[in-house]
């Protein structure tokens, strides 16, 4: 797989592989090996010390609340101010952050309501971090959609190995060992933004060429580009729907039905599957170009289903690592076609807090998703549930599909 990334950058080439892209690149990389170790580290965590999955659910919807909270205003501060300084800064404060849950998971003092606020301050330094992601790939690469693939793919080469880096970690030492890594991680990823370097840009100017004076003004610029463009809020409004019966439920209740059974190195198989699965995804969306992005991307995420489906049944590890595997392919390739559909069709005097609007709108729903996952599973089951959500799936890719104005989407240049 590694082989494959490579020749892909070759194709990309000058176009790509530009040393303001290289840094960008590593800080994304190594930050995305952290975070794809926080869902074993903090599932495995809270069970070792008497939590349930509803707990789980709750500590990761503090982190989702907050991010989804106040994403719009780090995009507007994006926006009026330095986008990579707001990035730098939030990488800081999640050294600190994670470097104190490293310390309560070692000491064995867990409390849950101490690990929520530890989530939450996350959240907001996520929130403040997030917008820039937009707004950076297109200064630091020709090749849009290229760099987007490189990018996805390299970060689910670390989502491959992060997991079964972490049930190790937590199976041999702690799960405080896997935040104090989660730590060094966004350190890295500080260090090498300090060191970029992107093209200046007039800032406090409205896309139609006026000065901006307040913030409330550039919260309803942005809130009306979002609004004239149907492609973006039409899919946004169908993901809250994937996000309360999907996505919010599937990480705790699959970790509460895979761990306590098969244990944390079997969770941590399944959680690579997903990372193997990304990365495949994205090597696809450096090499297939369709002319509708956003159809070509809907047509595959019918794949995320199984994931959930499999889950659901109680099918053997295995299995599920395989249904795991294609559901990441798919979820890869729509999340390019997205992001390059957003960072192309999106002027980017504006693309901050176009951005944030539709991250703010996309994972709003997720924390309502995260807290009801345990009430929902202790009424109906977790396996129904699970089931529940695969069906879901199905019919949002059927509602994208539906809307012309998302089907129909033409590609630009990027």
């Amino acid at each position: 797989m590694a082989d494959d990334l490579t020749r892909a950058a070759a194709v990309a080439g000058d176009r790509l592989w530009s040393r303001p892209f290289r840094l960008y690149f590593t800080a994304r990389s190594i930050a995305m090996l952290g975070d794809s170790m926080l869902p074993v580290a903090l599932s495995a965590g809270l069970l070792q010390h008497g939590y349930g999955a509803g707990d789980i659910g709750y500590a990761m919807a503090s982190f989702t609340a907050c991010f989804a909270g106040l994403v719009i205003l780090g995009g507007v501060i994006a926006d009026r101010f330095s986008a990579r300084a707001l990035m730098i800064g939030a990488d800081l404060v999640r050294v600190g952050t994670q470097s104190l849950a490293s310390a309560l998971f070692f000491t064995g003092h867990v409390v849950l309501w101490q690990v929520c606020v530890i989530g939450a301050v996350n959240g907001t330094a996520a929130a403040m971090f997030q917008p820039g992601v937009a707004s950076t790939v297109p200064q630091v690469a020709r090749d849009v959609q290229g760099a987007n693939g490189v990018v996805r793919t390299a970060e689910s080469l670390m989502a491959l190995a992060g997991p079964a880096l972490a049930g190790l970690l937590v199976a041999f030492a702690s799960s405080g060992a896997v935040f104090a890594v989660h730590a060094c991680t966004y350190a890295v990823s500080a260090v090498c933004l300090l060191l970029l370097r992107l093209p200046r840009r007039m800032a406090h100017e409205s896309s139609d060429g006026r000065a901006r004076s307040t913030f409330r003004a550039d919260l309803a610029e942005g809130w009306r580009e979002f609004r004239a463009r149907t492609w973006m809020w039409s899919v946004i409004v169908v993901w809250m729907v994937f996000m309360i019966m999907v996505m919010g439920p599937v990480t705790p209740l699959a970790a509460a039905e895979i761990l306590p059974v098969h244990g944390p190195e079997a969770y941590g198989l399944v959680s690579s599957a997903l990372g193997a699965g990304t990365a495949v995804g994205g090597l696809l969306a450096i090499r297939v170009r369709p002319a509708r992005p956003l159809r070509g991307g809907s047509i595959a995420l019918f794949g995320s289903a199984l994931y959930p489906a499999a889950v659901g049944l109680a099918l053997p590890v295995p299995l599920i690592a395989a249904a795991v595997f294609a559901a990441g392919m798919a979820w890869a390739f729509w999340g390019v076609m997205w992001a390059t559909s957003v960072q192309t069709q999106v002027p980017g005097e504006i693309l901050n807090r176009i951005h944030a609007y539709e991250v703010a709108g996309s994972v709003a729903m997720l924390p309502v998703g995260q807290a009801l996952a345990g009430p929902a599973a202790g009424v109906f089951g977790a396996r129904p549930v699970l089931l529940a959500g695969g069906v879901v799936t199905v019919g949002v890719c059927v509602a994208l599909l539906s809307v012309p104005a998302v089907r129909d989407l033409g590609r630009k240049s990027g």
